[in-house]
């Protein structure tokens, strides 16, 4: 019936478009902790600098990477969500995200 751009294919098919996974591989959670070492880093970097701003003060307040629990570091708070935690993954755009952040007690 259709040909070329509208070929059916399996995902089109089945349903299951976006294949990612339920949990993070070893090698995404090393990326995250990575990627929140390197924000620590700027953050000492402009400390040491002499620089004040709003943001700097707010980001001096969050923890540290090797002070944050594995649950913080890979998970984040999701009103939504069985158990109010979402894996920092489902999250759109959470590679530009604080996610540092989450209610106290969740």
């Amino acid at each position: 019936m259709f040909g070329g751009a509208f070929k059916p294919s399996l995902p089109s098919l089945g349903g299951l478009l976006w294949k990612n996974p339920w949990r993070l591989s070893a090698t995404r959670k090393s990326r995250v902790r990575t990627r929140l070492r390197a924000v620590d880093d700027v953050i000492a970097t402009l400390t040491k600098s002499n620089v004040e701003c709003h943001a700097l003060q707010r980001a001096l307040a969050l923890p540290r990477e090797e002070h944050m629990l594995a649950k913080d570091k890979y998970t984040t708070f999701s009103k939504h969500d069985r158990g109010f935690r979402k894996s920092v993954h489902k999250v759109p755009k959470w590679t530009r995200l604080t996610i540092r952040e989450n209610p106290v007690g969740y």
